[in-house]
Parts: structure tokens; sequence; C-alpha cells
């Protein structure tokens, strides 16, 4: 029996080659089900780079690794994000879902880590509390906690 309906990793390989036809700097955007999806299926890792002050503060996905892009209130670059990233991933093959707030670090962290060899970087769109609404707020039109993803906070 076959089906038209794609499985997550057949979706994510498409992902990948949409990104390339494009000429995008990393592996492609990938929406946040999808993400979690992958995730928690196992064909990839999902990496909050957003600094340790956010995921403590504004609550982080459950099984979810951390390198921070950028440290600090000021958001100070992290000069040893692609090492560490390299040591939680394992291997530079390993798929890779990075998360931000609002997919803006973790796109700017795909296309660095991607310019240092590893293979599938992926954005995850939208971030985890997503873009400033009208209201200059956060989390009411879109991001992982708006779809209503998994999360907790310490």
């Amino acid at each position: 029996m076959t089906t038209d309906v794609e499985s997550p990793l057949e979706t994510l390989q498409h992902i990948h080659a949409q990104a390339r036809a494009q000429g995008l700097p990393h592996a492609g955007g990938v929406p946040p089900a999808l993400a979690w999806d992958l995730h928690q299926a196992g064909h990839a890792l999902l990496v909050d780079v957003r600094s340790g002050e956010e995921r403590h503060f504004v609550g982080h996905v459950p099984g979810s690794l951390h390198v921070a892009w950028a440290t600090g209130t000021a958001l100070t670059r992290n000069p040893r994000f692609l090492r560490e990233l390299e040591t939680k991933a394992g291997r530079k093959q390993q798929p890779l879902l990075l998360l931000c707030r609002s997919g803006k670090r973790s796109a700017a962290a795909a296309q660095a880590a991607t310019q240092a060899g590893f293979t599938q970087v992926y954005n995850v769109l939208e971030g985890f509390e997503g873009e400033i609404d009208a209201q200059q707020q956060r989390g009411h039109q879109d991001g992982w906690r708006h779809h209503g993803l998994p999360w907790v906070q310490d």
C-alpha cells in the first residue's frame, strides 16, 4: 500500500533540497510542529541557541540541547559556539534543528554552522516566542509556545 503523505524525515529532505535550490546559507527552515515531530522521533537533535537566561526565565523544550549562540543580557556572541555544537551533536552530519526566540539568531547560527562544515543544520521557523505583534508582545501570533507544543519552565 502506498500513500501520498510524506514522513517527517521525507519532508525534511524536501526542505533541504529546496534550500539548496534557493541558495540558502543553511539546510532550510522547519516549522515548529515538524521540528517537534523530528525531535520526538529521534531523527534530529533540537538545539536551543538562546542564552541560558532566556531558557531559564522564559522556558525551553523538554529534551532539547543547549548551545548559546550569544550570552548575557548584551547577547555577546559565544566564541565557543561551533566547538560546543560539535561536541553536543557528536558529528557534523547529524541533523540539527536550531531554535531561538524568533528564528533570527538561529538562522545566523545555522549559517555559521553550515560554513563550518555541518551538513544538515535547519532553522526552526518562528522561534520559541515568535515575532512581536502590534501590542509589542510575543507569543500571540506565532512561535513554538503559540502552537501549543511542549515546553517547560525552570
